[in-house]
Order: structure tokens, then C-alpha cells, then sequence
């Protein structure tokens, strides 16, 4: 997330649906709350750079 400013989040934010920004949020408090949070974060970001690097 480091390289996400935040008017690109907010304008992320403003273009998703209410629900789906709830149940995202829930999702960030259970992977927060878990005791692999650090796991599942590392996964996360391999993940997110690898649909980065797919996309350009």
C-alpha cells in the first residue's frame, strides 16, 4: 500500500459498492485479528505485484 496515495484510495473507495466496502472491511479485521496476518499479508502483496506486472 505504500504506493498507493491516498486520493488513489479514495477514489477507489468512492467507485465501490457499500457492500462490497463492508465486506472488504470485514475481511481486513479478520486477516488483522488472525495469528498468520503476517502470512496472509505477504501473500497479499506477491499476489497484488504479480497483477501489477500482468496488467502493464
Amino acid at each position: 500500500m505504500n504506493n498507493l496515495n491516498m486520493n488513489e484510495l479514495l477514489n477507489i473507495l468512492s467507485k465501490m459498492d457499500k457492500k462490497d466496502l463492508q465486506n472488504s472491511i470485514n475481511k481486513a479485521n479478520e486477516i488483522m485479528n488472525s495469528k498468520d496476518r503476517d502470512k496472509i499479508i505477504e501473500e497479499l502483496k506477491k499476489n497484488l505485484n504479480n497483477n501489477n506486472m500482468n496488467n502493464n
